[in-house]
């Protein structure tokens, strides 16, 4: 069943940019109250202001919070926040996005170094394991609800490999994991779990590959609609998911990149 989304809350960690900023402002144009998380410097500041500013015109309650949002501490105060302003209603979508980790080889030219155990577990711990404790937490606070929706990024970098890759792919595949559990573990309380695997997308997480130019060449002149998937292109699947009262369809790795992986 179809059911209105206005009104509803969604919790957005990686709000400031790429597919996490486009799903923001997508589920505000249908009424949803979105408070995200981002972790952002001083000089961004302008242009994350100016994304509020943005979303708040569609007329819901917007609220950014800059934080890590891999800390234990931020997770807490943002459980709590999310308590206080939807009156305990919590979030109908919570939408996982976090693209900090480390591009770096496992076994690097000679006078380089390789990934060390710190990069290794941070990255592990950001993009695939902050998932479980901020699910744990929502979930014990009563704040994910029958017919509610879990979204985490994932890419095609899970089963190909690159020069600098691998700590993100390692990070993508435990997502997955993390994806198909949660999914078993909440089908009684009618919540869904899913992994939206994006096309090629020019954010400025994917910029910081080294080869991302090959990467966006490929991926450009192999996509059967022949452009690269963008943020909107995710948003709007989000928002469609979203708007499905079911939670059947769960534990998936769902495709958003316009046939790319059929094709390159």
């Amino acid at each position: 069943m179809i059911v209105p989304l206005a009104g509803s809350w969604a919790l957005i960690l990686g709000s400031s940019s790429g597919m996490g900023a486009a799903t923001a402002e997508a589920l505000a144009r249908e009424g949803v109250n979105v408070l995200g998380v981002h972790f952002d410097t001083a000089r961004a500041a302008e242009a994350t202001d100016a994304l509020v500013d943005k979303l708040r015109a569609h007329g819901g309650e917007i609220h950014f919070v800059n934080a890590n949002a891999a800390s234990p501490s931020t997770r807490a105060d943002v459980v709590a926040e999310l308590r206080e302003r939807s009156g305990g209603q919590g979030a109908r979508v919570l939408l996982h996005s976090l693209a900090f980790g480390s591009l770096v080889p496992f076994i690097p030219p000679p006078g380089e170094a390789g990934v060390s155990a710190r990069q290794l577990d941070m990255t592990l711990n950001v993009m695939a394991h902050s998932l479980v404790y901020w699910t744990q937490d929502l979930v014990a606070a009563d704040l994910l609800r029958r017919g509610g929706k879990i979204f985490a990024m994932t890419s095609a970098g899970d089963a190909r490999v690159s020069a600098n890759y691998g700590p993100v792919s390692a990070a993508k595949n435990a997502l997955q994991s993390h994806v198909r559990q949660l999914a078993v573990e909440l089908a009684p309380r009618g919540i869904a779990v899913n992994a939206l695997r994006a096309g090629v997308t020019a954010t400025p997480s994917l910029l910081r590959i080294p080869e991302h130019e090959a990467l966006l060449a490929r991926a450009r002149a192999g996509n059967p609609h022949g452009r690269l998937t963008t943020p909107e292109d995710v948003a709007a699947a989000v928002v469609a998911l979203s708007a499905d009262d079911s939670s059947w369809l769960t534990g998936n790795v769902i495709g958003v990149d316009g046939g790319e992986a059929l094709t390159t």
